[in-house]
């Protein structure tokens, strides 16, 4: 038997991921990260955020955002994840009540990248952050105040300027890199980049190396947290950064 079918034969955890509908990257950085997992076997399913305007500023789309989670309850997964980071520009109380609904509806537990920064920030022990996100200044400024509300100390921020949700992915890995070297001149103890379409999780060790903070990527997040919620060891994928042997709370 082939290693390809032999890996797809060990997979008999199932997980399924909420995505925006503009995203290129989700799925490309979760399977990436999952290769050290062949037993986890993540579905997607997707909801409507693209462009540069969002219908629902200041919440989700409920019917669409359940709607997907209700599609992939079909596949009978023991977790289902939104990977977006819209909850912070919001309230971080918006993704706990996404986990609500979501388990109530499906019977799945439930995590998101919001959730997943929530508990790394505890593993790390700090709050003291640097953010880098491909965002516009306008929106960098929600993200900054719900961080402040949140109790995070956020010493330094950088942001690309983009307002296309499709615009995010298509920032170049030396342009990331240069935001992330930017706020680490403030010496904080984590950056985090904060988008999910936002190609930074491949670059994790090599920002970690040259700036000394922990690389917390949105997408990268919501992965560690969904392996942790299945109670495996993380650190199977320490080629993906420090983020990967933190230990859940």
């Amino acid at each position: 038997m082939s290693a390809d079918r032999a890996e797809l034969m060990q997979q008999s955890r199932f997980v399924g991921m909420i995505t925006p509908s503009g995203n290129t990257v989700v799925e490309r950085v979760t399977i990436a990260m999952l290769r050290e997992f062949p037993e986890v076997s993540c579905h997607f399913s997707r909801t409507a955020v693209h462009g540069a305007v969002d219908p629902f500023p200041d919440s989700y789309d409920w019917d669409s955002m359940i709607g997907a989670a209700r599609l992939l309850a079909h596949a009978n997964p023991e977790i289902i994840a939104w990977s977006g980071s819209k909850a912070g520009s919001i309230a971080f109380d918006l993704d706990r009540e996404l986990r609500r609904r979501v388990t109530a509806e499906t019977g799945c537990r439930a995590t998101t990248s919001t959730l997943a920064l929530v508990d790394a920030l505890a593993a790390l022990g700090t709050k003291r952050v640097a953010l880098i996100s491909p965002y516009a200044p306008a929106y960098q400024k929600k993200v900054l105040a719900t961080f402040a509300r949140e109790g995070l100390d956020c010493v330094a921020d950088a942001c690309a300027g983009l307002t296309d949700n499709l615009s995010y992915a298509s920032m170049e890995p030396e342009d990331i890199r240069a935001l992330a070297l930017q706020v680490a001149a403030a010496k904080p103890d984590a950056i985090v980049a904060w988008c999910t379409n936002f190609l930074a999780a491949p670059l994790a060790r090599e920002i970690e190396q040259e700036t000394g903070a922990v690389l917390l990527d949105s997408a990268a997040l919501v992965v560690w947290h969904m392996l942790a919620m299945l109670g495996l060891d993380t650190a199977r994928a320490a080629a993906w950064g420090r983020l990967m042997v933190l230990r859940a709370t």
